[in-house]
């Protein structure tokens, strides 16, 4: 047998991993549950007697126009706010290649195989749906997007927690995806380009690169740098999210002697929470307002473009994460771990179907120009996300149970080392401690039914 045959797919993350995935997905999922309160406030002030007051929010213009920078607050939120978020989706992207699950290229294969066939095939359910109906192809791109945070969100809801592999297999699948979706908006969405702010734009870059290089710190270094970069990058022409991503793709993920922790980490750990908790909330905010009419939801499934845009979420993410899982699985014989089945992976493909904020993003992008169907792709990715996630909830609802006995035993910490103890089975010191923890149990134990049984003799005993 070859060594290939013995690798498992959705195994037991190291523990290192699986406290950094601990961590991030936490702050994720109380981000997630704050993107979904402010999806549902722009759509309750978008559909109340106040929605006008909603459009000149969102068309408020503010900013110095001297440097190109007079946007409105949708604008901000757009191209401001989400380069944050882009900034610590470059930093995870960077920590996966350097120590995470995409560090091994054969590791690597199976989440990346996975996530390129998880934006392939609902593009081409959009291309199929399109040419059949005489739709605009313009809007290929909009179903490709996972959103992690907003999945997260669901399972918080539906209180159902996912053992750590199915986790960690979500969170690469969202961080490929992020690249991806990165270099879709940096190829296909780049307007004319300004050669002299893109120019600086680099040198900027540059900068930042060789500060970082040299070990200068100081927030007060970086922050103003960056926000220069950003403001250079937005008037090159390319997307000012690239920015973002950029200065994340930068920044070492990779512990020297004497550090806990990466740089690359802390300032995630620092960003992370601004990013989930105020850009991406506010971003949804300020975008997610539309009509939610009977018209409007009919209009949505009558459509190619709008149509194509559910059934690429729905349909297409779900067959392409699947598909794309069981075939690199089947290639690479990577066996499937025996604690979970393939409807567990299918449920999270399924989940992954939820594409909110860079879809939204790209909608914006994709038909710039065209309020109408810009708000009506936007009601296209609401309706096909929150399909995704009933669809989801009910199948992963139906191994709630297993879920819980895993979650359950990755989390036992029987001798209170601080280690879960299926981490700690190798070792030797760990079955001594268990052995004294057992032989007073045993003791107490013993003395109770001494206890027990004097106080039955007792009542036994005639008056």
């Amino acid at each position: 047998m070859s060594e290939s045959t013995d690798r498992k797919f959705l195994g037991r993350l190291s523990l290192p991993e699986r406290r950094y995935l601990a961590d991030a997905l936490r702050t994720e999922t109380v981000g997630g549950v704050l993107l979904l309160l402010a999806a549902v406030a722009a759509l309750v002030w978008a559909n109340s007697p106040l929605a006008d007051s909603y459009k000149s929010a969102q068309d408020f213009h503010i900013g110095p126009a001297a440097l190109g920078l007079d946007l409105s607050i949708q604008h901000w939120a757009a191209d401001g706010l989400l380069a944050v978020f882009f900034f610590v989706a470059g930093i995870e992207l960077k920590r996966e290649l350097v120590a995470g699950e995409l560090r091994d290229p054969r590791a690597a294969a199976l989440p990346v195989v996975a996530a390129l066939c998880g934006m392939a095939a609902p593009a081409l359910v959009y291309a199929l749906v399109n040419t059949l109906g005489g739709g605009s192809m313009d809007g290929w791109a909009v179903p490709t997007a996972t959103d992690i945070a907003f999945a997260l969100a669901v399972l918080a809801v539906i209180g159902t927690s996912l053992p750590s592999a199915l986790r960690a297999f979500l969170l690469t699948l969202a961080v490929v995806d992020d690249l991806f979706a990165i270099l879709i908006i940096a190829i296909f969405f780049t307007s004319d380009l300004n050669f002299a702010a893109l120019g600086g734009a680099v040198a900027g870059l540059v900068v930042f690169w060789v500060l970082l290089r040299k070990g200068v710190r100081g927030w007060y270094v970086y922050v103003p740098l960056a926000l220069v970069i950003w403001g250079l990058m937005y008037n090159s022409g390319v997307h000012a999210t690239i920015a973002g991503v950029a200065m994340g793709l930068m920044l070492r993920c990779t512990t020297r002697e004497g550090e806990e922790h990466s740089p690359g980490e802390h300032i995630e750990h620092l960003v992370r929470p601004l990013s989930a908790g105020l850009a991406v909330p506010l971003f949804a905010l300020f975008s997610a307002g539309v009509s939610v009419s009977g018209g409007a939801i009919h209009d949505v499934f009558t459509q190619p473009v709008t149509l194509g845009v559910v059934l690429g979420l729905v349909v297409g993410k779900a067959i392409g994460i699947f598909g794309g899982t069981w075939l690199a699985a089947r290639f690479t014989r990577a066996e499937l771990n025996p604690d979970l089945a393939w409807p567990d992976v299918f449920a999270v493909a399924t989940l992954a179907g939820i594409g909110f904020t860079v879809s939204l993003l790209i909608g914006e992008l994709a038909f710039a120009g065209d309020d109408v169907l810009t708000d009506e792709v936007k009601a296209a990715v609401l309706i096909g996300s929150l399909i995704a996630a009933v669809l989801a909830s009910v199948l992963l609802k139906l191994r709630v149970r297993k879920y819980q006995a895993l979650v359950s035993d990755e989390e036992r910490d029987e001798d209170e080392d601080g280690i879960p103890d299926i981490y700690e089975q190798d070792n030797p010191e760990y079955h001594l401690r268990m052995a004294e923890i057992y032989e007073r149990k045993a003791a107490e134990h013993r003395e109770r039914a001494q206890v027990a049984g004097a106080s039955r003799d007792g009542a036994d005993r005639p008056a």
